[in-house]
């Protein structure tokens, strides 16, 4: 029997208004999204000349109506990094706007299109760099130069004092940072082999290979030669890696944090970072700091190295999703307070 045309209207109407339903909904889930990605500053590319090359930046202002602003200068961690962070850095510069200091930041070079590559630098290169993003930014009518600081994460810690001993600096918040390059690589190596759960022959093993590559480093052997000392297999090596170890390995930031003393310095660390040992980095920046009164730590208990929610990062949809329904709650609780409240108690009379 063919379906009566009673019964075919019918169908038709449950069909479009479940399609009418499907496309409120996902104009409703859109809109949160929108709204949860629109932050409360104003952004804008910019360019700087450094060296003969030129950085692709990203400023970001307050909306405050006020002609000049304080600084916050961005100084990315380890890997190929954009201006944004893909957007990460973005709920960190709106806690800058609303303490009233603009934000900067730029693509590492040979990232996104940017001139150059960022595996030939060393930390001094990287120093470099951003003392001329504020020598550039110093220049600005919109940037008050007295109040110009430094925001740096993870590798970022060989870099921050070495700007400071370059050119002044009015503040220095250090995320994570790492102090001797050496031992962090090994504190980075025995926490993934106990987060795993390697067995003991597992961890000699991986010991003997690091400290292997480590003796390579100390004769400065080229990328042939580590190649072959691992039997042929690079294991994910790439000879503009291995260059840029090479030049970096011996870095340790204990010495030029001296540059850092009577600076107000926001040390923060996260409570489950595999990647750095948050202990001896406290041990060294109060070592070096602490006698000058302007340290001030901040530790995040349930916070990966990143700095987002351990809980949230083990998750790749609760990460996913939560980057794109609810970006600032990524991280760790508190962080972004902590951040603005610190700008703004250097700020004086300002109001966030």
């Amino acid at each position: 029997m063919r379906p009566s045309i009673a019964f075919r209207r019918r169908t038709l109407r449950i069909v479009l208004w479940s399609l009418v339903a499907a496309l409120t909904l996902a104009a409703g889930l859109g809109g949160v999204v929108l709204w949860q990605h629109s932050y409360a500053m104003d952004e804008r590319r910019v360019t700087i000349r450094h060296g003969g090359h030129t950085l692709h930046g990203v400023l970001t202002t307050p909306r405050d109506g006020r002609a000049r602003h304080g600084l916050v200068v961005h100084v990315h961690g380890d890997g190929p990094v954009d201006a944004t962070h893909e957007d990460g850095y973005k709920p960190m510069w709106e806690a800058n706007a609303r303490a009233g200091y603009a934000s900067l930041s730029w693509d590492k070079p040979g990232v996104a299109g940017a001139p150059g590559d960022w595996l030939g630098q060393s930390m001094a290169d990287r120093a470099d760099e951003v003392a001329a993003a504020i020598a550039w930014a110093r220049a600005r009518p919109d940037i008050d130069g007295r109040r110009i600081g430094l925001w740096g994460a993870s590798q970022a810690g060989w870099v921050l004092p070495k700007v400071a001993a370059k050119t002044p600096v009015s503040f220095v918040v250090a995320v994570s940072p790492a102090v001797n390059w050496l031992r962090q690589g090994r504190y980075h190596l025995l926490a993934r082999l106990r987060a795993d759960g390697a067995s003991r022959g597992r961890v000699a093993a991986e010991v003997a290979e690091s400290d292997a590559t480590r003796r390579l480093l100390e004769r400065r052997a080229t990328f042939e030669e580590y190649v072959r000392a691992r039997g042929g297999d690079a294991d994910g090596m790439t000879a503009a890696r291995w260059g840029f170890i090479s030049r970096n390995y011996r870095a340790d930031a204990t010495g030029d944090l001296r540059s850092l003393r009577g600076v107000p310095v926001l040390l923060v660390l996260a409570g489950q970072d595999l990647n750095v040992d948050t202990a001896d980095t406290e041990r060294v920046y109060r070592k070096v700091l602490a006698d000058g009164g302007a340290l001030t730590v901040e530790h995040y208990p349930d916070a990966a190295h990143s700095l987002v929610k351990r809980s949230v990062e083990r998750s790749g949809p609760r990460i996913t999703l939560t980057a794109l329904f609810a970006p600032r709650a990524l991280f760790a609780d508190g962080f972004l307070d902590d951040q603005r409240l610190f700008l703004h108690g250097l700020s004086g009379s300002e109001r966030p």
